[in-house]
């Protein structure tokens, strides 16, 4: 339903930060991994966001990368991990640390997090196995935005099917300045195309 949210960052207060987009509030939940990423109050950024609707509450969770996203869909689709759990893992671990984890069967590791227990992290072991392949790229970093046309085209491209690693990549290469979105993207497919 909300698919990201382009903002001023008004509030850090882990586990909750506030994004002021456009004169309107946004509360989120992010994991400490994604507050690490985060620069000074005041600054334009761009947030993966996924949103919960339970019967008394909404809660509007985000990501730094499309990558901490998506494990976290997947977290929350296995039996007993539900959305506040899934934030802790994220925490606790970096997503290239937990796909690790589970490559090796490392239950100790996964013991380790706040509010996983054994049979918790037995659970997460066998059922995360098969659904890691499709997790994607997890080192794009969030950054900082301006509000500019070369931004709009890495966020275009994603929307396209590109990693943001690898629009990100594409972009950068271009001579941007004075150019529309429409132009960068232009560019930047031709450019894969070769």
């Amino acid at each position: 339903m909300i698919n990201f949210l382009r903002g001023k960052l008004a509030v850090k207060a882990p586990p909750l930060l506030v994004l002021d987009v456009h004169g309107v509030g946004y509360e989120l939940e992010a994991p400490l991994t994604t507050f690490y990423e985060l620069p000074v109050l005041g600054v334009e950024i761009t947030l993966h966001t996924h949103l919960v609707i339970r019967e008394d509450a909404h809660s509007l969770f985000g990501f730094a990368t499309e990558a901490d996203r998506t494990l976290f869909r997947t977290l929350i689709k296995v039996n007993g991990v539900g959305p506040k759990l899934a934030l802790t893992i994220l925490s606790g671990q970096s997503a290239e640390q937990f796909h690790q984890c589970i490559h090796d069967n490392d239950i100790q590791a996964l013991v380790r997090l706040p509010g996983v227990g054994k049979k918790t992290a037995e659970r997460l072991v066998i059922e995360m196995r098969d659904r890691l392949p499709n997790l994607g790229d997890t080192s794009t970093p969030i950054t900082p935005v301006a509000g500019n046309a070369k931004q709009e085209a890495v966020s275009a491209l994603c929307s396209l099917g590109y990693k943001p690693l690898d629009a990100t990549k594409m972009v950068q290469g271009i001579h941007t300045e004075g150019k529309s979105c429409e132009d960068i993207i232009r560019m930047a497919l031709q450019g894969a195309i070769r």
